[in-house]
């Protein structure tokens, strides 16, 4: 179901965003980032969330569009508990191109990227979430959804899920997120990449 993203609420809001019941415009703030120690040794929550509180056994989805070009650049959804534990996914530029990116953290976040199509200027990311089983997938199309990562995620209560960009390198990246909605969990065949 569609959420209305009026009812949404920011974790580090930017300077500039515009949000209608069913799409959200921002431009970043510099130097943004969601980050937890591994390899380099900070810590960073600073980065842009406009979400929903939910409740366990969800898929959330929505479409995204960006002119990606600078270093860490990066934008899509988030599923957070607390500062410790949380997951962002979506496009991210790095080494030069574009990728389908995830960090996973517990304590700790891992890095991950994949580039199943290239067309990521204008893509859908989704998220699947049940009894602490995360899967997350892309589409270019919003009806073929290859896997991108099944991961291990704490079990809540409750979680916040949403919205995310960030520049940890810069300011000035305009996002434009569309299709926002958070449903009940999929129960289709992991290999099953249909919509």
């Amino acid at each position: 179901m569609n959420v209305n993203l009026k009812e949404a609420s920011w974790l580090n809001e930017p300077a500039v965003w515009d949000a209608t019941e069913t799409g959200l415009t921002l431009t970043t703030d510099a130097n943004t980032d969601f980050w937890r120690e591994t390899h380099y040794g900070f810590t960073r929550d600073s980065g842009h969330f406009f979400g929903v509180p939910t409740g366990d056994g969800f898929t959330a989805r929505v479409r995204v569009q960006g002119e990606f070009r600078s270093l860490y650049d990066q934008a899509g959804l988030m599923v957070r508990i607390d500062e410790n534990r949380w997951v962002k996914t979506g496009v991210e530029f790095t080494d030069g191109e574009r990728f389908l990116s995830t960090v996973i953290t517990d304590g700790k976040s891992d890095w991950s990227v994949s580039q199943p199509f290239r067309q990521l200027e204008d893509f859908y990311i989704r998220i699947t979430l049940s009894s602490g089983a995360m899967r997350i997938q892309a589409s270019s199309d919003g009806r073929v959804w290859p896997l991108l990562r099944l991961a291990p995620f704490p079990v809540a209560s409750r979680y916040l899920v949403g919205l995310t960009a960030c520049t940890p390198e810069r300011a000035g990246l305009e996002v434009r997120f569309s299709e926002f909605s958070v449903g009940e969990a999929l129960t289709t065949d992991l290999h099953d990449l249909s919509d």
